[in-house]
């Protein structure tokens, strides 16, 4: 009997705002000490009201519609309660009766798409660090305002969660709604799995597990989970509806806890925040800040970059939003020093930050169209643009300077051939060429090379000594 999994996917998104969603304390705690960026209100002391982020309203109008999701014009927020150290209210404040983001879609890059059931607004909780006999809390993440994005289970494959993960990173980021580090939690995913014989009416018993923060790491959970529930049906036993963790280490999920029911969080409306009524100008606004997205490269960049060129761009969103700056001549090109030398270099972070200007790279594409430049001395002026030396210098100007321009003058080519040729060093060489070794050539050329101190257009060059050697 074969079965069938059944997957959805919850995913936490922390946006990038300034500071947190119910409170004006620094939002971005990284390499912070724990428990420093807190305020009163996180902690929802007696008399703390928390106060609503305006920019986080219009960070998740923005990420909804990256997923071809409906906008809420009215949406509020509830109360969702329960005990855990790292929630020092004993309530989180989410919504979950009228979120701020309705249904959508995620277009997959095979085409397969993945539904979006909602998403809503939350502030999250804090983080616990366990040890043998002892936790450690750290609450500078309380309250970072989140989106929590529930798919539908559209997902039946191990390969379809990563590349849904990955896909949604993508938006998001695009969408500069988040900083997108999975290493430091700004996307979490929680993985809910079931398995069912082929053909059943009702699907089978689910298992969520919590807390996947890499796309790889997803994808082998959901590998292990199959197979584990499978393996149950088979020996005729039932699975349990429970969380889950992942170990990396081990490659399987163990057990924590029994899932809990909506009923068991006691949800109620949030008495210290009005509803949230958005006007259509005000969320058409927040729409039309929206970048392409990585769907509309696809479309764009179609025949012109190689998928698999272009599937490892768009990992950087400020390097589609340069490429896109590009002459379309030229896109080629530059895609490709983008993707073989910039992605090379373990400065590629830095650089990232301050790519050069779209003239300067449009320029270097035309020296290496017009064979001004070799491949590689247009390598080594990509790079040179990146280097705030040479900030401001012009590609023509740094290519002069590091002497790479190359001789495309076929009279003055032909009479550094003519001396190259009347070396006696080089005699031998021009006879075993006329009796048909072509590999000869090579030599020819570099003895050229290196007469023009590697100025030489190369292809030019063994042009001109095929005319003479004939």
């Amino acid at each position: 009997m074969k079965y069938i999994p059944t997957i959805g996917i919850e995913c936490h998104v922390q946006l990038c705002t300034k500071t947190k969603l119910f409170s004006e304390v620094d939002n971005d705690a990284r390499g912070k000490e724990p428990n420093s960026c807190v305020s009163p209100v996180d902690y929802a002391l007696p008399g703390m009201l928390p106060r609503l982020n305006g920019e986080a309203i219009k960070f998740a109008i923005r990420a909804g519609r990256a997923m071809n999701c409906e906008i809420n014009a009215s949406s509020r927020f509830d109360r969702k309660h329960y005990f855990y150290p790292d929630s020092p209210k004993g309530y989180q404040i989410t919504q979950f009766y009228h979120p701020i983001i309705g249904e959508g879609y995620v277009e997959l890059p095979s085409g397969t798409r993945v539904r979006i059931e909602h998403a809503h607004l939350e502030g999250d909780a804090g983080k616990l660090t366990h040890f043998k006999d002892y936790s450690l809390v750290d609450l500078n993440r309380v309250d970072t305002p989140l989106i929590e994005i529930v798919s539908m289970p559209d997902i039946h494959s191990a390969k379809d969660v990563h590349d849904y993960c990955k896909e949604l990173w993508r938006l998001m980021c695009h969408a500069g709604v988040t900083n997108g580090d999975l290493y430091n939690g700004n996307m979490r995913f929680d993985v809910n799995i079931s398995v069912a014989k082929e053909g059943a009416k009702e699907l089978g018993t689910r298992a969520e597990i919590k807390n996947l923060n890499s796309f790889r790491s997803a994808e082998r959970a959901a590998e292990f989970e199959i197979k584990r529930q499978t393996k149950l049906l088979e020996a005729g036993e039932k699975v349990k509806q429970e969380t889950r963790g992942w170990d990396d280490t081990t490659g399987k999920t163990t057990a924590q806890r029994s899932k809990e029911e909506a009923k068991d969080y006691r949800y109620m409306p949030e008495p210290d925040i009005p509803p949230i009524n958005l006007t259509s100008e005000f969320i058409d606004a927040e729409i039309a800040k929206l970048p392409l997205m990585p769907m509309d490269y696809r479309r764009k960049f179609n025949g012109v970059i190689t998928d698999e060129i272009l599937e490892v761009l768009l990992d950087y969103p400020s390097l589609m939003i340069k490429l896109n700056e590009i002459e379309d001549k030229h896109v080629k090109i530059i895609s490709n020093l983008f993707t073989s030398v910039l992605l090379a270099e373990e400065k590629s972070a830095k650089y990232l930050n301050d790519l050069p200007d779209t003239r300067d790279l449009n320029e270097l594409a035309e020296m290496n169209e017009k064979k001004e430049l070799s491949s590689t001395a247009t390598k080594e002026v990509f790079l040179r643009l990146f280097d705030p030396q040479m900030k401001g210098r012009g590609t023509k100007q740094i290519a002069k300077e590091l002497g790479l321009i190359q001789e495309n003058d076929l009279e003055a080519l032909e009479k550094i051939v003519d001396i190259v040729l009347a070396k006696p060093e080089t005699q031998k060489a021009q006879a075993d060429f006329k009796a048909g070794e072509e590999k000869v050539i090579g030599f020819l050329v570099g003895q050229v090379m290196k007469e023009s101190h590697g100025k030489a257009n190369p292809s030019s060059v063994q042009e001109i000594l095929r005319k003479k050697l004939k």
